[in-house]
């Protein structure tokens, strides 16, 4: 990391502190001088601890709040506030420029509306104004029968479905505002006011900081885990897809759009000389996603606007209702990169829409993906390891549909703790769309330890994969399998590591059911035996 300063714009922090602070902080990876590099370190200004520390004091305040008891309630309702501020910025900075080309802005929010109005009204000193403040009972009562249902009505009024009218009305019909109390509200809202992110560096610094929050509700167990891909493989699948600016970028199960910040980050920094119009299409016309959950919606819009993205392409519905037949050339992608639920079960009328029927929501989603992918298009997707071996009708159906339409080129093996409580193995499927699969090459990853919530999986862990992956080379953890060897009738994908890996044989549904049955008649023989005795 050479020349790396620990900086911001009021203030050099000092040698040995800027040395604490790369020993504390510096990623895993840089510390064991990886080959590769996915996404610059943030610098560590003064302006990052001040944001770390509002977050702080804003879940301090949540914290009493009765309606607020997990840390997808902090997010949710620190993400709300913060799009308000945000959007406030925008409109200012908009109606700075116009004022430069000697025209008149149009705002978006009427007057009384407005975060400088509402939310954090200013004297002419430019000091907070507290007794222009609302707070108490009037507070929030403004919220919750003014405001929201003003900004909730943008959705009727938005031009298309990509407009930040049309974000402001689907978010804020979908979310509800769960501080109960004005006066808690009103701290929090002075906490907010403070933050700054207008310029990039403090949008930056601040995306960090809700990813750590968006990580922290991966890690707050029940559904949690939904919202929150490990950025480690994220920024290792990124590498191998490779998306390219011109190419069009998907995600149909966006959750917290962490495949769609992490790529145009690495396309941001794989492109330092990008032109006006390719930043345009980096902002317009390059990442698109679908997300069900109100939750997740907002956060995926919060998430990809700190990141530098002003108006996402992210469409608030159920992917899976989309008939496959209906997809046309002008609907495909030439990416796609997602980590679709697992576990989950879709109605009989959702499967109609599929050729493959199953109730199996990511089997599902697969398919989707391999039809919204245009010819020749790539794709990166987390599934269930079971998916390899599964002897049911429908799993059988979709790995022939995969290996017979697509060349599965890669698939990397995680290893258990990779997904925080999930509870599961996964796998990442590699392919490019349009030719039959010929070859397939295998990784076992294996960072020696077992991984959990302190020792979570870090980018040094996937080096080896990475580096390997560029010529499929073979090593103890890695291995290509020949199609011809594929099975023809089961299309079973799961074999034996032939460099003295271990096996990865998944046992189907019957065989785990008999052994459980077995040792449970042999746990009765022993009482029996234990009660004679007695």
């Amino acid at each position: 990391m050479q020349g790396m300063a620990v900086c911001c714009r009021s203030r050099i922090v000092g040698d040995q502190e800027s040395k604490d602070l790369l020993r504390r902080r510096i990623w895993p990876f840089r510390r064991q001088n990886a080959p590769y590099c996915f996404s610059a370190q943030p610098r560590f200004t003064l302006h990052a601890f001040m944001f770390e520390q509002a977050f702080k004091n804003i879940d301090d305040v949540l914290w009493k709040e009765a309606g607020c008891t997990t840390e997808l309630d902090y997010t949710e309702q620190t993400s709300w506030l913060l799009f308000l501020k945000y959007l406030d910025g925008l409109e200012e900075d908009k109606a700075a420029e116009a004022e430069l080309d000697g025209k008149k802005y149009a705002y978006i929010l009427e007057k009384p509306y407005r975060w400088e109005v509402w939310a954090a009204p200013k004297g002419k000193d430019g000091k907070p104004d507290h007794n222009a403040a609302l707070t108490g009972d009037d507070l929030r009562d403004f919220v919750n029968q003014r405001l929201f249902p003003y900004l909730h009505g943008f959705t009727l009024k938005a031009t298309g479905p990509n407009t930040i009218e049309y974000k402001i009305g689907q978010i804020f019909g979908e979310i509800k505002n769960k501080i109960s109390s004005g006066y808690n509200l009103r701290e929090i809202i002075d906490h907010i006011d403070e933050l700054r992110f207008r310029s990039q560096v403090e949008k930056h610094e601040l995306s960090h900081l809700y990813e750590g929050k968006i990580k922290n509700m991966g890690n707050a167990g029940r559904n949690g885990g939904e919202y929150y891909t490990p950025r480690p493989l994220i920024r290792a699948m990124i590498h191998v897809v490779q998306p390219q600016i011109g190419e069009r970028i998907y995600d149909g199960a966006v959750g917290s759009a962490g495949f769609l910040c992490e790529a145009f980050e690495y396309m941001m920094r794989t492109n330092p000389k990008r032109t006006v119009a390719q930043d345009r299409m980096l902002q317009e016309r390059t990442f698109y996603g679908k997300e069900k959950k109100s939750l997740a919606y907002v956060i995926a819009i919060m998430n990809m606007i700190l990141h530098g993205i002003e108006a996402p392409n992210i469409i608030h519905t159920n992917t899976l209702t989309e008939n496959l037949a209906d997809i046309q050339e002008k609907d495909r992608y030439n990416v796609v990169l997602a980590n679709p639920p697992f576990g989950g079960k879709e109605r009989k009328e959702v499967q109609q829409n599929f050729p493959i029927r199953t109730g199996e929501t990511a089997f599902l989603f697969l398919q989707h993906f391999i039809k919204i992918l245009k010819a020749g298009g790539r794709g990166g997707i987390v599934i269930k390891n079971t998916f390899l071996s599964n002897t049911d009708n429908a799993s059988v159906s979709l790995r022939k549909l995969l290996v017979e339409s697509c060349n599965l080129h890669t698939v990397l093996d995680c290893p258990g703790g990779t997904f925080q409580g999930a509870g599961v193995k996964t796998v990442v499927l590699f392919f490019e769309k349009g030719a039959p699969t010929r070859k397939t090459w295998f990784y076992q990853l294996d960072p020696g330890r077992n991984m959990g919530k302190t020792n979570p999986l870090n980018d040094a862990d996937l080096v080896e994969f990475v580096k390997l992956q560029k010529t499929f080379s073979d090593s103890p953890k890695s291995w290509s399998v020949d199609a011809k060897a594929i099975d023809q009738k089961s299309f079973d994908l799961s074999v034996k590591n032939p460099n003295g890996g271990e096996e990865i044989t998944h046992r189907s549904p019957e065989e785990i059911m008999d052994e459980i049955a077995a040792l449970d008649a042999e746990s009765a023989e022993v009482l029996e035996n234990i009660r004679a005795l007695l």
